[in-house]
């Protein structure tokens, strides 16, 4: 049964948010100001039709939109899209006591995402390659994607031929593929057990492909190539399926945010390091000390370092930063410092900030809700927030990324 809704507001997964006597009830592809018509299930909503327009509603870009659950904003006006982004960082301070100017969201360009990770699964008629339906297991089988580098997107009907090669269960599994600078990367996770027969099937595809690795659960099948990614000027093989920022303008640009802060110190920490995005940049103009829980990346940051030149020195130390943080009194060694934690933020690691006496801190983050309640805890330890700027690496996405800048000034003796 359908009932009319009028839509106040965007909420903040992207859905528009009707206002009723019983609460409030989301649905997808609404927009503010819009009128429609949808079938309700208790606080959700399926869109049927819209009866009355917004002026910021646009055509979406993707065949898929609406049944991929990829993408959640195709259809809102590109600065309006930016703005809404923007308010849920600025949102997420408030929420937290933080008022702050911040500063417009920087756009991120379409065909630009280098790491994608498809659902796959094998049916009676092929592999299924795609992304899941909004809050469903159902796989929407794509063809084009706007999202991901070109070369990813023109090699869909080779990387489901690859899939066929790797599924061994009848189960649903993924494959993480990043292009790099030496070829896509490709690695499987849960497709099931490569005898030896199908292992030498895959090595043979890759290689007359042009892959630079295939691996599955961990283990490495074929690397023809060692994929490169370049973080500045250093060239850094990443582990296989290991974290790597979306976008790499994006990370440019974040990077650039916190060079530019740490430009005047001459030992930075880098905590949460990955495999260097920040650390072998800031080498560029500082010693580093990277910390990262994560072996495998620490050892390809550290790699990277080894065969680059022009840097100055960077040590590496693997650690469990949400364990053990970095105390308030080791971090006395150092005049600046990045932090770039997972979504859940890094709460006890910024009491120890708080209570250091490091002058500039740069806070990287992909949530903004934990982001704010790790800047607050910042700033009642004495920091000032000099500046937030939201960056939209997911594009469509309800997902925004933010670099905070802070200082905290020298004590009068």
């Amino acid at each position: 049964m359908s009932t009319q809704f009028q839509i106040a507001r965007l909420g903040a997964q992207g859905d528009g948010v009707a206002d009723t006597p019983n609460g409030p009830v989301f649905i997808p592809f609404a927009l503010a100001g819009e009128k429609v018509t949808a079938a309700r299930e208790k606080d959700r909503a399926m869109l049927i039709a819209v009866l009355e327009e917004s002026p910021l509603r646009i055509h979406p870009v993707c065949r898929h939109f609406t049944d991929c659950g990829g993408c959640a904003l195709q259809h809102l006006e590109a600065q309006a899209y930016l703005d809404w982004k923007r308010d849920k960082v600025v949102q997420a301070l408030k929420s937290r006591g933080i008022e702050t100017d911040v500063a417009a969201t920087v756009a991120c360009a379409s065909h630009s995402r280098r790491r994608a990770i498809f659902s796959v699964r094998r049916t009676e008629s092929g592999m299924l390659l795609g992304y899941n339906r909004a809050l469903s297991h159902q796989i929407i089988d794509i063809e084009e994607c706007p999202i991901i580098e070109p070369e990813i997107e023109r090699a869909l009907p080779m990387l489901r031929q690859l899939a066929a090669l790797l599924c061994k269960t009848a189960q649903p599994f993924h494959m993480t593929v990043t292009y790099t600078a030496s070829g896509l990367d490709v690695a499987a996770q849960d497709g099931g057990k490569l005898e030896d027969k199908a292992r030498m099937l895959v090595s043979a595809f890759a290689i007359r492909e042009g892959l630079a690795r295939v691996a599955a659960d961990g283990e490495i099948i074929v690397e023809p190539k060692k994929p490169v990614v370049l973080f500045g000027n250093v060239s850094v093989a990443p582990p296989s399926g290991g974290f790597l920022q979306a976008v790499a303008s994006a990370e440019e640009v974040m990077a650039g945010l916190v060079g530019e802060h740490l430009k005047k110190s001459k030992k930075v920490l880098d905590l949460f390091a990955g495999a260097g995005a920040f650390a072998l940049r800031l080498a560029a103009n500082s010693e580093v000390h990277a910390v990262e829980g994560d072996a495998a990346a620490l050892a390809a940051l550290d790699r990277g370092f080894r065969f680059a030149s022009g840097l100055k020195r960077v040590t590496v130390e693997k650690r469990d930063l949400f364990r053990r943080p970095i105390t308030y009194k080791e971090l006395a060694a150092f005049d600046g410092l990045v932090f770039d934690p997972p979504r859940a933020g890094a709460e006890d690691q910024c009491k120890q900030i708080a209570k250091s006496e490091v002058p500039l801190v740069a806070a990287v983050s992909c949530n903004p809700t934990t982001l704010a309640r790790d800047l607050r805890i910042l700033i009642d330890g004495g920091y000032r927030l000099k500046s937030v700027t939201p960056v939209d690496q997911f594009l469509w996405s309800a997902h925004v990324e933010a670099v905070a800048l802070l200082e905290k000034p020298k004590k009068r003796r």
